[in-house]
């Protein structure tokens, strides 16, 4: 299980981020579990104001505001808007905004992204991260670059 991502950023193409295992990503079947200062929901909506956050397995979404739409009880779709963070054991996304669908186990965090791993960072405008391959693509947005400075494994 290779920790590099430098091969596949520096292709602007699918990088291949460590796996390990089912913990790291949202899993349908699990259970989410919410809070926030403010709650309100109804039957199709669930909205999450003030240190909000969703957790399912290891993973969460940490946002000022968490907007969700409810379909036969079900999360289908999450907004995420101020301060947000997707958070793996491995990893530390940061952007402005997020949209989670778990209908295609995809998160799409816009504005100023800054993913870190370890030592590893990468930045750029747009980061579309799958949570079940856990794959993800980097876009530098229409002036911006993707960079990122990347540290090898020791062979110790």
């Amino acid at each position: 299980m290779s920790r590099l991502l430098a091969a596949a950023v520096l292709g602007l193409s699918l990088a291949a981020l460590p796996t390990i295992g089912d913990a790291q990503s949202f899993q349908a079947g699990q259970p989410i579990m919410w809070g926030a200062d403010e709650v309100a929901r109804t039957p199709t909506t669930l909205s999450l104001r003030g240190r909000a956050e969703l957790t399912q397995g290891d993973s969460r979404i940490r946002a000022d505001r968490v907007e969700g739409t409810i379909s036969n009880g079900d999360l289908t779709r999450v907004e995420a808007s101020g301060n947000v963070y997707f958070v793996t054991p491995e990893q530390t996304i940061r952007g402005d905004r997020a949209v989670y669908t778990p209908a295609n186990d995809t998160i799409v965090l816009t504005g100023d992204v800054i993913l870190t791993q370890g030592e590893n960072v990468m930045t750029g405008a747009s980061l579309t991260y799958n949570t079940r391959t856990e794959s993800a693509q980097m876009d530098g947005g229409s002036n911006g670059r993707v960079q990122g400075v990347f540290y090898p494994e020791s062979g110790d």
